[in-house]
């Protein structure tokens, strides 16, 4: 970084931050069949010393508003008034989903397997390819905000790309319940974004059109932690982990074994061992009733809250940690005192 004790003006949009300022900037995206302009906005803090770049999004997918609702508390939160260097707060990319309460586009295609995009493709290609250019293009680092679908719950988790120190390293800082190893998709913000120089972390908590606190609350401490490494913000006023990240290296999907009405026995956070009983699916007469097994030891990550389910639903997700005895302690504590292995599947991939 240049020794200077202030930034010059953040440009973005055609619009100037000054150091010290902070502005909301609309970047226009599309306009409607009914001639409403369609814009990606974002909330741009620029601070008077030198440091990092970096972006936090939301909203990706339409339905995932816990995001929304993380980037809310953190533009508000006391630390970001003391900035060094930039921060690019995007808490609606999909708005087109967010509008519908869809986690896709009109054309129902996937904003993160349309980038990095093209400004003369599908509506997905431009708004990923604006969101490439615009954004992710002018930080050094990023963290993009997720949830469960519609349906689903997912314990507060980190999901690192294979193989990267530097990210670990902010994993590590941002400190969720759970840490874990996911592969990058082809098409999806990650990999656009790591092929361009940008580490990119991703937090996934909490359920599709759902406000959850306990996934708000860890998702703003953790951003705010991970800003504190970077040297963005001091100490004063970041909430300190209290309790243990678990890094899992592996994890599988319990799936229904048979069509009929689940009543599930764990809860996301909860250890089990090899051979407990997660739930029980049951006929509608209750003439037939199967148990759910856990196949190894781990912690529950995700699950589903439906109890109506068709053969082959992924049911509960479970994590395996890499070190065991750091996982039965963390769940005894409890996972509240939070506010390369096999791929880690998309909402859309594991139903």
């Amino acid at each position: 970084m240049s020794p200077r004790t202030t930034l010059a003006p953040f440009t973005l949009g055609g619009e100037t931050i000054a150091p010290g300022s902070r502005r909301t900037v609309d970047l226009p995206v599309s306009v409607l069949s009914d001639h409403t302009p369609v814009n990606l906005s974002a909330h741009v803090v620029h601070g008077r010393k030198p440091g990092p770049v970096m972006f936090v999004s939301a909203a990706i997918h339409g339905d995932e508003v816990i995001g929304v609702e993380i980037v809310r508390r953190l533009l508000r939160a006391a630390p970001i008034n003391r900035l060094s260097g930039t921060l690019i707060a995007v808490p609606i990319v999909n708005s087109f989903g967010f509008l519908n309460q869809s986690r896709y586009l009109p054309d129902r295609r996937d904003l993160n397997r349309c980038f990095p995009g093209h400004e003369r493709g599908s509506l997905a290609a431009r708004l990923a390819q604006l969101f490439m250019s615009e954004v992710v293009a002018r930080c050094d680092v990023g963290i993009d905000l997720h949830s469960a679908a519609v349906g689903r719950d997912n314990l507060p988790q980190i999901r690192l790309t294979p193989g990267s120190k530097r990210l670990r390293e902010l994993g590590d800082a941002f400190a969720a319940p759970v840490t874990m190893i996911s592969k990058v998709r082809e098409g999806s913000l990650r990999l656009s974004a790591g092929e361009a120089g940008v580490d990119v972390l991703l937090y996934e908590a909490g359920e599709g059109l759902r406000f959850d606190e306990f996934a708000a609350r860890a998702g703003v401490a953790g951003i705010l932690r991970v800003m504190e490494k970077l040297e963005m913000i001091g100490q004063r006023g970041v909430p300190k982990a209290r309790g243990l990240s678990v890094f899992c290296d592996n994890s599988g999907w319990v799936r229904a074994p048979t069509g009929g009405l689940l009543r599930t026995l764990k809860a996301c956070g909860d250890w089990v061992e090899a051979g407990n009983v997660l739930g029980l699916v049951s006929d509608p007469f209750g003439e037939n009733e199967s148990e759910l097994l856990a196949e190894f030891d781990g912690i529950v990550v995700g699950r589903t809250n439906l109890p109506v389910v068709n053969e082959g639903d992924a049911l509960f997700h479970i994590a395996e940690p890499a070190l065991k005895k750091h996982a039965e302690a963390a769940a005894e504590e409890g996972f509240d005192a939070h506010h390369d292995g096999q791929p880690l599947f998309d909402e859309d991939e594991i139903i």
